[in-house]
C-alpha cells in the first residue's frame, strides 16, 4: 500500500541536491508527487510530498539521514488528510514599502478570525524609480463559514492605511 509523507529539506545549496533526494525516493519505491524549493540566504530549502510503500518509510528516512554528508537535514513526517474549507478559499495580495510588523499584523488578523493560511510567498525587491526596498506578500487563505468578509476587508484596510501599504482581498 502507498502512503503519503511530506519530506522537510534545509541545507547548504549545491548543485546535485535534488538528485539525490530523488534518487533515495525512487530506489524505496517511491513517487515524487508536489514540492516547494527554494534557494533562500544561501540555503536550500524544501518541503516535498511523496508517495512510498508503508513497508519502505523507515528505511527511506535512514537512507535520506545519511545525505547530511552532503550538507542536508531532512524529516520525513506522515501527511495528513486534506482538510474541506467550509467557507472556500482567498487570496491576498500585499505591497508597501518594507517595515517590520507587516506580516505579524496580517497574520494575527486572519488568526483571531480562524483564517487558515495554505500558501505564503513574500519577497523584498526594490521599488521602480527609487530603488528602495519594497514587501510583496501572495497568500492563499482558507475561510470558515463563519468568516464575515466584510469585518476581515474592513480591518485588512484599517492595517494598510496604518502601515501605509496596499492589500487586495479577493474571494476565489
Amino acid at each position: 500500500m502507498l502512503k503519503p509523507y511530506l519530506l522537510s529539506i534545509i541545507g547548504d545549496d549545491q548543485p546535485g541536491l535534488v538528485d539525490a533526494i530523488a534518487e533515495q525516493i525512487a530506489l524505496h519505491g517511491g513517487n515524487w508527487q508536489t514540492s516547494q524549493l527554494s534557494h533562500l540566504a544561501g540555503k536550500f530549502a524544501g518541503i516535498v510530498l511523496v508517495t512510498i510503500p508503508t513497508a519502505e518509510s523507515g528505511a527511506l528516512e535512514e537512507s535520506l539521514k545519511r545525505l547530511s554528508d552532503r550538507g542536508l537535514s531532512v524529516r520525513v513526517t506522515e501527511a495528513g488528510t486534506q482538510p474541506s474549507y467550509s467557507g472556500g478559499t482567498a487570496s491576498l495580495s500585499i505591497i508597501g514599502p518594507d517595515r517590520p510588523g507587516i506580516v505579524r499584523e496580517v497574520s494575527q488578523s486572519l488568526a483571531q478570525r480562524a483564517i487558515n493560511v495554505l500558501s505564503f510567498e513574500s519577497d523584498i525587491v526594490p521599488a521602480p524609480m527609487t530603488n528602495e526596498p519594497l514587501f510583496h506578500a501572495a497568500l492563499q487563505v482558507a475561510l470558515p463559514s463563519t468568516v464575515d468578509e466584510q469585518e476581515l476587508e474592513a480591518r485588512l484596510t484599517a492595517i494598510a492605511d496604518e502601515m501605509t501599504i496596499d492589500i487586495d482581498f479577493e474571494i476565489d
